[in-house]
């Protein structure tokens, strides 16, 4: 994700090393994270659809993830994995992280599945291509080819006539700007742990609503009372297949680079489209296909080209 992971770009290199580069079982890792994630979304969809609001869906989703992760992590790293090098930075990535999270469970509200991830995969491209500005690092012409093409690739998803929502567009153009705020706000926390950095993440989204709640759950009330048990299996689901696609994104990152993994990453929108054609007969014609297939060939490419330029 990149769009609504806790964990996107968390897993730091140094975390490779810990396990060897077992580079099949890093992908197939990476794949199943890849699933977790969408299941997740398409959960989200799912109970908004059913009249859950987006504030007590992502209250619920970020409060079971932390919990969940909390229990597995702190019996085996103990209590110093909460303590951050740079917590004014890892606040400030939980707040642009939480914002990036609630626009995109509103994009989710408008547009088809696969749409929405797809768009949500400009943001690694919008934070390369701006980096010499940004990051300060040095300018290259193969990430703006990049950018450029994986642009044209979003327009070809939103034309005029593609039926897609044209406020829903908005949201998700939005959605990956916010989300390229939040792979800039990684690099700042890089020097933690990526469990520190899962759990910090999922913390400051959870103290947010939850200090929210007293405004919001009044008037969710009424809603919450008619939901059916499978509803609040669901949305419950949504912090269970959160905190299993973030914990096995990072474990595909101790078994191999993130440059041997970077391509794989693009198989979500293979999952988002298989997701909702199953639940809601969503499908993108041949056109968005063309569309989606430009995103991941341009992020792909520039992916190896990267890969190849550091190895010389």
């Amino acid at each position: 994700m990149p769009r609504n992971s806790l964990a996107a770009s968390a897993a730091s290199p140094r975390s490779s090393a810990v396990m060897g580069v077992r580079p099949l079982a890093g992908i197939v890792t990476l794949i199943l994270s890849t699933w977790a994630l969408s299941t997740l979304d398409a959960s989200g969809k799912w109970v908004m659809g059913a009249g859950v609001s987006l504030w007590v869906l992502s209250w619920v989703r970020y409060s079971v993830h932390l919990l969940l992760v909390l229990g597995l992590v702190l019996p085996v790293r103990g209590p110093s994995v909460l303590r951050s090098v740079r917590p004014r930075a890892q606040l400030m990535r939980g707040g642009i992280m939480l914002l990036a999270t609630l626009c995109f469970f509103k994009t989710l509200s408008y547009l088809p599945q696969a749409e929405a991830t797809a768009i949500n995969f400009l943001a690694p491209l919008i934070v390369l291509s701006l980096a010499p500005w940004l990051l300060k690092e040095p300018p290259r012409i193969s990430r703006w080819i990049a950018a450029a093409a994986g642009f044209m690739g979003v327009l070809v998803i939103i034309r005029p006539g593609g039926g897609l929502d044209p406020l829903g567009v908005i949201w998700g153009l939005g959605t990956a700007c916010t989300f390229a705020g939040q792979f800039m706000a990684t690099r700042r926390v890089a020097v933690d742990d990526p469990f520190t950095t899962l759990i910090w993440s999922g913390g400051v989204g959870a103290v947010v609503l939850s200090a929210s709640m007293p405004f919001i759950l009044p008037a969710a009330l009424p809603v919450m009372r008619e939901l059916e048990p499978l509803h609040w299996l669901v949305l419950f689901g949504t912090g269970v297949f959160g905190a299993a696609g973030h914990l096995l994104q990072i474990q595909a990152y101790r078994y191999a680079p993130a440059s041997l993994l970077a391509p794989f990453v693009y198989l979500q929108i293979v999952a988002a489209a298989t997701l909702g054609w199953l639940i809601w007969g969503d499908f993108p014609d041949a056109v968005s296909w063309l569309g989606i297939a430009v995103i991941c060939v341009s992020g792909a490419t520039l992916a190896a080209w990267e890969w190849k330029t550091k190895r010389r």
